[in-house]
């Protein structure tokens, strides 16, 4: 007779696979407000059509340039499309790298991601609320992409109403197949909104994080030492906080989870929303296109359980860090 007591996380996430499996729901069009505070309450993602926002049916290459002209952006640049995730660095170290960040034109962007050649990869993936953010209201600072607020909505009205707050920050991302997100987990609530392409979401539970295996990596960026010499991994000053992150390859993820970790695969087309819940992991690819998408982030409610829950599935692991033996 074994008396040794069953792991309570992964009892947890067996429970919860049992439960919920892979399903997702799809709603033919936005919720009202009240149906969406049931849906945050479950903590599920769902996928949304028909969601009108005018960058659906306005955001051509032909008009983005002509919108922002000669308005200079900032763009994340990496060698192989990989920001915000573990190299290796020039000493034989596993680094998290943040990318090298350039401005340019729109109109250059969209030819740097059009290219065929293999040089850098280029994607606008600034996440600072690129777009709106919180304060903006009170003379924050301006944004980059002024000249295209018009054609985005601050805030998602059933969202905010739902939620009793207005979105933290308006994001817009720009990039195509060459550029991945590593698998990670954010401290919001996420509406995704597709404006062109595709984006394809490998998603997996918070109760399912333990399986990700995450390690304490020391930080660098991506720099040149010329103006158009090649990247280079730069790591950070000594004191600088070590960043916690997943150490399953970008490139095999699915492949690469235990076996009785099943992610949920779902692909947003232009006009569709998901509506991603805090904590859930998600990795995202893009369609060879051109793609561009739009999100709003929205702080969670940070009493009651859930948050509670949340923060003890990430902690109750030990995260050891990368480069070292521990014993």
């Amino acid at each position: 007779m074994n008396d040794k007591p069953a792991d309570p996380i992964r009892l947890l996430a067996e429970e919860y696979r049992e439960m919920n499996g892979t399903h997702v729901q799809v709603l033919p069009g936005p919720p009202s407000a009240l149906e969406f505070a049931r849906l945050v309450h479950i903590s599920r993602p769902v996928l949304i059509k028909r969601m009108q926002v005018p960058a659906v049916n306005l955001w051509t290459d032909k008009y983005l340039i002509k919108k922002l002209g000669t308005q200079t952006i900032s763009v994340a640049v990496t060698p192989d499309g990989r920001a915000d995730a573990i190299h290796k660095g020039p000493d034989g170290l596993d680094y998290f790298v943040e990318p090298l960040v350039e401005t340019m034109s729109m109109e250059n962007l969209l030819k740097q991601i059009n290219s065929n050649d293999h040089g850098d990869i280029y994607y606008l993936q600034s996440q600072n609320g690129n777009l709106f953010s919180a304060g903006d209201e009170e003379g924050g600072t301006a944004s980059e992409f002024d000249l295209l607020r018009s054609d985005v909505v601050s805030e998602i009205d059933w969202c905010s109403e739902a939620l009793g707050r207005q979105p933290e920050a308006v994001n817009i991302w720009v990039g195509n197949s060459k550029s991945v997100t590593s698998i990670h987990s954010d401290p919001y609530e996420n509406i995704y909104l597709v404006v062109r392409g595709e984006k394809r979401f490998t998603l997996i539970p918070p109760t399912d994080g333990w399986s990700l295996k995450e390690r304490f990596y020391p930080h660098a960026r991506f720099t040149r030492s010329t103006p158009s010499g090649k990247l280079e991994i730069t790591p950070s000053p000594v004191d600088t906080p070590q960043v916690r992150w997943s150490s399953l390859p970008d490139h095999s993820l699915s492949e690469s989870l235990p076996e009785e970790v099943k992610p949920i695969h779902i692909t947003v087309r232009p006009g569709e929303a998901m509506y991603l819940p805090v904590g859930w992991w998600h990795h995202v690819e893009q369609s060879d296109e051109t793609t561009i998408a739009l999100n709003w982030w929205y702080d969670a409610e940070s009493q009651g359980l859930q948050w509670a829950v949340l923060r003890t599935l990430r902690e109750v692991e030990r995260v050891s860090h990368a480069n070292y033996n521990e014993n």
